[in-house]
């Protein structure tokens, strides 16, 4: 068993010699965001509950941005905060996965 019912991670890998990653696309922003939207719904607090992190490079940058749920194991990009709103409500709330943003 897990210690956090869902965790989300988002690559915020910075490549200095200009080929594609996920910072380029303001992925610790969006990273942030995500934070503080699941602490405003309240279910990023300890056991049985979501966390978001920063993972590194998670070696798919020409998909990216990328983020990625576990234990699902769903792969995500995303475009903009309502994307994000749309991982954090329908995937980390209620379980369901959004098709559409999946990679």
């Amino acid at each position: 068993m897990t210690y956090y019912k869902r965790h989300l991670f988002f690559c915020t890998h910075c490549r200095d010699n200009g080929s594609a990653c996920c910072e380029n696309y303001d992925a610790k922003v969006m990273r942030d965001y995500a934070k503080q939207r699941t602490k405003a719904l309240g279910i990023a607090k300890g056991r049985d509950t979501v966390r978001v992190n920063t993972a590194g490079c998670l070696n798919r940058c020409e998909e990216g941005p990328v983020a990625v749920v576990y234990p699902d194991d769903v792969w995500y990009t995303y475009v903009d905060k309502e994307d994000i709103d749309e991982i954090v409500n329908e995937h980390l709330l209620n379980g369901r996965i959004v098709k559409r943003l999946t990679i």
